[in-house]
């Protein structure tokens, strides 16, 4: 009798088991895994999801170009310096990316070294001026401006002025991309590790960084556990109406020189050098940490260390990264001090 109803036990738990794998095996590309394997994580960000090709994309950073597509779902940000002191961002997707990500905008100079140190990635952008094509041509990089692709890919906005109306079409553009054979870089590590806590840091409220005619504040909030954005004063929003955040924001201090570039009104274009080595910080967990970048070649990461020489670990999720030759502006958290 014991047998029987053991036996019976087995056979329904085994019964409902087999329900259980037949529901979810439409939506899930591994059921077991799902279950016994940790969450899987991208090696740019540390965001949940696949390592995958690697997208750029430039995007407009001035106020008429706000609030901007897709870039909720980068997984590093970029600010780069521009003509007349303004900002541009280099947007990297690679564990999502979206359908739609803009207002796109113009290629620089800075591009091809900061992002050699990913691999040949995919590049879209706008255009860029005559003299700077053949150096993009020539680049470790999928060269996939605007001026090579149909409108149907790089569309246009029709609630947006221009230049601040194209918007590119990032699920048709990764297609025309394996249909032509592309193989952009997968993403891997890009010299920083990962962890979920650390005892490094002071405690800030918030920050502020600047360049000549724009600057970005970030608010540490400690109900979400990110940074949460503005820009030049007012609220740093995506098209939905999310407030853009940062799981680690990085100010990074390089040296920012005029270059033989100049834009169609004469402006001098900015170079803003990422190889090499210099001072910044780490803000994560409502706390900045003082360090150094260290960057020996175009094909290098980007490794960071505290004054002392130990590795400084990056809070894992969305990383915006501040390319600046100014010191920031940091506000004491007054709540943590002791």
């Amino acid at each position: 009798m014991f047998f029987k109803k053991s036996l019976t036990l087995i056979v329904a738990v085994a019964s409902v088991a087999v329900i259980a794998f037949a529901f979810l095996a439409p939506t899930s590309k591994n059921f077991i895994s799902s279950v016994f394997e940790e969450e899987v994580r991208n090696s740019l960000s540390g965001r949940i999801g696949p390592d995958g090709p690697i997208l750029v994309v430039k995007i407009d950073d001035t106020k008429l170009a706000h609030p901007q597509i897709g870039i909720e779902h980068a997984d590093i940000v970029y600010i780069e310096q521009v003509e007349g002191g303004l900002t541009r961002l280099a947007a990297v997707f690679s564990s999502y990316i979206p359908k739609e990500i803009g207002p796109v905008r113009s290629a620089r100079i800075s591009d091809i070294e900061l992002l050699s140190q990913f691999g040949k990635v995919g590049f879209a952008y706008s255009g860029a001026q005559q003299k700077l094509r053949p150096e993009i041509e020539s680049a470790n990089l999928f060269d996939l401006g605007a001026q090579r692709m149909s409108s149907t890919i790089y569309t246009t906005d029709p609630q947006r002025i221009q230049p601040y109306a194209m918007v590119l079409r990032a699920d048709l553009f990764m297609e025309y991309a394996q249909e032509k054979g592309y193989e952009f870089a997968q993403s891997t590590s890009a010299g920083w590790s990962f962890s979920d806590e650390t005892n490094l840091g002071t405690a800030i409220s918030s920050a502020k960084i600047s360049w000549p005619a724009s600057n970005y504040e970030v608010f540490w909030s400690a109900e979400r556990e990110v940074w949460e954005l503005s820009h030049s004063g007012d609220l740093n929003l995506s098209s939905t109406g999310q407030r853009l955040t940062a799981d680690t924001f990085v100010i990074q201090l390089v040296s920012i020189t005029d270059s033989i570039y100049k834009d169609k009104v004469g402006g001098v274009t900015p170079f803003s050098a990422t190889v090499g080595s210099g001072r910044g910080y780490i803000l994560r967990d409502g706390k900045y940490i003082e360090g150094n970048w260290s960057r020996p070649s175009e094909s290098s990461g980007t490794r960071w260390t505290t004054i002392a020489g130990d590795e400084i670990p990056f809070a894992s999720g969305a990383i915006w990264i501040a390319l600046t030759d100014k010191a920031p502006s940091f506000t004491a958290n007054l709540a943590d001090a002791p």
